[in-house]
């Protein structure tokens, strides 16, 4: 969301926060696609770069929450510029936690890749779709100062959550069947945990647009 100010150092300040969360997503959604990716590929290098692309991720998050400190004592801002900041600090935070949770599940994927495959991967690589989907479409929103894309999304973790369940009565009927199956499928269901919550997190992005836009916090409500 873009705010004009008269003051050109101000405003280009604003401008290379919203650049450097934009660019964090960014990097946050290709470590979402590329951690399955490694699963479904069983590529064990992909694995490993991914993992080691958090520390740039975590760098990122450094950066910002220094940039938003400096504008908040140098420009000790107020109301919608006040919220940017609060929003860019909050967003940050859930950023960092989702490239964590790719990383996790690179983790898993290097474990199952020393296994057979368990089964054909269908619904795990749509979950991660839609958490990378999520993602975008709120940091598209957060640009445009759409709340209503933004409630959007939010609607959309709905999905997600329905897939975890889904895989989770799968993989649970595998192991009920053949203990054999144990080691693979709870490896399986704890990545399809990881990306239900990757979806909570870009809930949580989408919450905090309407609450960037509208001035209101929506979390927690009915």
């Amino acid at each position: 969301m873009k705010i004009a100010h008269t003051d050109s150092e101000y405003e280009r300040e604003l401008t290379r926060l919203r650049n450097e969360l934009l660019s964090m997503a960014g990097r946050v959604e290709k470590m979402i696609r590329e951690s399955v990716q490694a699963l479904v590929e069983r590529d064990d290098a992909l694995a490993r770069a991914t993992i080691d692309s958090d520390r740039e991720v975590d760098l990122q998050e450094v950066e910002i929450d220094k940039l938003c400190l400096r504008i908040l004592a140098r420009r000790q801002p107020v109301a919608s510029d006040l919220r940017v900041l609060m929003t860019a600090i909050r967003m940050v935070t859930d950023l960092e936690r989702m490239g964590d949770l790719a990383v996790n599940v690179c983790e898993r994927a290097l474990e199952l890749n020393r296994e057979p495959p368990l089964k054909q991967y269908i619904d795990i690589p749509r979950m991660a779709e839609l958490a990378q989907g999520m993602v975008r479409e709120t940091l598209d929103a957060f640009v445009a100062g759409d709340a209503e894309a933004a409630q959007r999304v939010i609607a959309r973790d709905e999905e997600v959550d329905a897939l975890y369940a889904q895989v989770f009565r799968e993989l649970l009927t595998f192991m009920m069947e053949d203990t054999g199956t144990v080691f693979r499928a709870t490896r399986l269901q704890s990545i399809a945990k990881y990306l239900e919550r990757l979806g909570d997190h870009a809930t949580n992005l989408g919450e905090m647009v309407v609450f960037l836009v509208k001035g209101e916090d929506i979390r927690h409500s009915s």
